[in-house]
Order: structure tokens, then sequence, then C-alpha cells
């Protein structure tokens, strides 16, 4: 049996229980934002397998990596928002990934991981923040912040 999709028709959109967002500090430069959500949502997929489709192929056959089966939706906040947020976040144990100041500065993923490690919790120097979970619960993490445009 086909599906309506498979028949052309019009489907009704598919809602997530889940999200995945990324919240960044804005004051970034665009480069800066492009690069931070690149390696923010890069681990989301190793945790969270659940978040990540079929794998892709075109009409010839050609294979390609599998991604997100979801939207990823960007956020922007002041650094006080990032801050907030990322209490929210641990409070309520979600997935999560931290993007601080410092790692501008690094060069690969050892130095990264140290230059977190040198930093206390409330002490970082966010500038991007990823979440995964319950639509609710990420929505309550991001209060205050607004979409990115």
């Amino acid at each position: 049996m086909r599906t309506s999709e498979e028949n052309g028709a019009e489907s009704a959109p598919v809602r997530f229980d889940t999200k995945i967002a990324v919240l960044l500090r804005d004051d970034l430069e665009t480069w800066q934002r492009l690069n931070v959500t690149a390696f923010l949502v890069s681990g989301l997929g190793t945790t969270e397998p659940e978040v990540i489709g079929e794998p892709y192929a075109d009409a010839d056959g050609t294979a390609y990596l599998p991604m997100f089966r979801q939207p990823v939706l960007v956020f922007e906040g002041t650094k006080e928002t990032l801050t907030t947020a990322h209490g929210r976040a641990l409070s309520r144990a979600l997935p999560r990934a931290v993007f601080t100041s410092d790692l501008f500065g690094t060069g690969n993923d050892r130095d990264n991981r140290a230059a977190v490690r040198a930093v206390g919790t409330d002490q970082l120097d966010l500038v991007g923040l990823a979440v995964y979970g319950p639509r609710n619960a990420v929505d309550k993490v991001l209060k205050g912040a607004r979409m990115h445009h």
C-alpha cells in the first residue's frame, strides 16, 4: 500500500514530540554563528541515535549520509540568556552541548575539551548551547530567547 506522500498528495505536517534547538549569543559574527552551530549539533547523533533518520540516496542510487530526522531550530539571545538557559538545561538533565568563547582559540578536539574542563560550570563564557529533549522542556529552557533571523 502506498502512502499519500508516495501518491503525491499533500500530507499533514509532521509534529515531533522532541525538539533540537541551538541558542547562540547575539553578538557573534556570521562565521562564528555557523561554526558554533555545526559543532554544537555534531554530538547529538552519537548520544541520541533516535534523532538520526535513514540514509539518503538520489535517483541514480548514489548514497548519502543520514541526517537529523527533524528540524534544528536556531535561537539567539544575550550572554545572560545563555547563562540562564544553560542552568535550566542542567536542572532538567537534558542532553546538551556547550561552546565557549575559549574554543575560538583552539584548533582540535583535545584542546577544546581541555579549555572547557579548565573552567567551572558557573564561570563558562558561553557563546552557544544545544539542547535536545521533549518539546515542552526545551521550550522552557529557551524562554527569553528569540528565533535567529
